[in-house]
């Protein structure tokens, strides 16, 4: 333990050095560093798959489950995907140090904000290798330095997309200690990283429901998180039937293991005879487990009752639960009360029960006649993002650069005093 506590130090101590060195670097030193990353990756495509295949025979071993295989696993689409995000960041325009809101005062001062860097970013994840890129990225194109421990399922794709990350650092005259990855999957190593206010200034925790809890629990610095993606779309009684079957589709099969994979089907109670036969044969066909209320059984007889612990749930798998409620206001009061604040749709062609939808469901992202899966930074033109925020404060939803930045006020003067 004191091994560990005195190693986590020391990585503290390289990233505080390093952001004040990112800090002042300039827009064409981190996009050439965010270039050189990106090419890395694409010359690395062979040797970043044949680490991944080590990571995925060792979870096979294990018994990991098939969604967090699905997350873990590395393909060329992949590799192609984590190089494009970096090229996107790079092509973002840099926030550090824009000027907002200058103002003049009655006193002669101008008064306004300028956009800077968190500092150090510590990124907790499991499972996903591309968070390594994907963070590093937004954390340099940002000014931050960033500390990255990955999940030991991960060890060799995230120690390979280090190697990539370091070499477009080195290549771009920045310090590879802006990038650094914890070298070892001892828990103590993430104790030491949530509470070492001196060098860290926030954690971005992305992984399972236990982990992240543990985090918000235990840390000791601010936390950007979500604990779930329990996330909806409500079939409208005024929706266009085959944008409907196309978007709830999506939404549930496009990917299941994902926190913006739809959980629960809301359908209005004139929309159920025409919709649930056809969208529950494709479900089925997909081999999706339905569980839905007593009406939705009615229309669906392969379907199960579903329980009151159903709605809170978050599957992750080829699940899906299924209400038919009587209209919009009971589709809203069923999403604000099961839902995590994540991602909701609607399918409407009515412009005001759209707009009320909009106003009304308390969530990070809500959507009118799109899929769900659409909650992504890299679909918002983040670029990439770092994680998603269902908090209130600060950041929320798809965390880009500009979550990952504060703003200062800043005062201009010309010898003015207080009277």
């Amino acid at each position: 333990m004191d091994d560990i506590k005195t190693y986590m130090q020391q990585v503290g101590q390289k990233a505080r050095a390093a952001s004040r060195i990112m800090a002042q670097a300039g827009t064409a030193k981190k996009n050439l560093a965010l270039e050189n990353i990106a090419a890395a990756v694409l010359s690395s495509t062979a040797q970043l798959i044949t680490a991944n295949a080590k990571d995925t025979a060792a979870a096979r071993v294990n018994g990991l489950d098939a969604a967090s295989i699905d997350r873990l696993t590395l393909t060329e689409k992949s590799v192609r995907n984590m190089a494009e995000g970096l090229l996107q960041i790079a092509a973002l325009p840099d926030l550090i140090g824009e000027i907002s809101d200058l103002k003049y005062r009655p006193s002669g001062i101008q008064v306004g904000k300028m956009r800077v860097p968190l500092g150090v970013i510590g990124i907790i994840y499991e499972s996903r290798p591309n968070v390594t890129a994907d963070a590093a990225g937004l954390c340099l194109k940002s000014g931050n330095a960033a500390i990255l421990r990955g999940g030991s399922e991960a060890i060799y794709s995230n120690q390979a997309i280090a190697a990539c990350v370091h070499q477009g650092l080195r290549e771009a005259g920045l310090p590879e200690t802006a990038v650094q990855v914890i070298n070892t999957t001892d828990r103590a190593a993430v104790g030491e990283l949530i509470t070492m206010r001196e060098y860290v200034d926030v954690i971005v925790p992305r992984g399972g429901k236990s982990l992240i809890a543990r985090i918000a629990e235990e840390a000791r610095v601010p936390v950007i998180k979500h604990l779930d993606g329990i996330c909806h779309v409500y079939i409208d009684d005024e929706a266009d039937l085959e944008k409907a079957i196309r978007i709830a589709d999506n939404s549930k099969t496009q990917r299941y293991g994902v926190c913006n994979t739809m959980e629960t089907l809301l359908v209005a109670a004139s929309m159920a005879p025409h919709v649930l036969p056809q969208l529950c044969k494709i479900y089925l066909d997909k081999g999706v487990e339905l569980r839905g209320d007593e009406t939705a059984c009615r229309f669906v007889t392969q379907m199960t009752i579903a329980t009151e612990e159903d709605w809170r749930t978050e599957y992750l798998a080829p699940i899906l639960s299924v209400r038919v409620v009587a209209g919009l206001d009971d589709a809203i009061a069923h999403i604000n009360t099961y839902g995590s604040q994540h991602t909701d749709s609607i399918v409407t062609e009515n412009y005001t029960k759209a707009m009320r939808f909009l106003r009304e469901v308390d969530s990070s992202s809500v959507m009118v006649n799109a899929s769900t899966r659409f909650a992504d930074g890299f679909e918002y033109g983040l670029g990439a993002e770092i994680g998603i925020s269902t908090d209130k404060i600060h950041a929320r939803g798809p965390v880009g650069l500009e979550g990952l930045t504060s703003q200062k006020f800043i005062v201009l003067g010309s010898g003015h005093i207080r009277n």
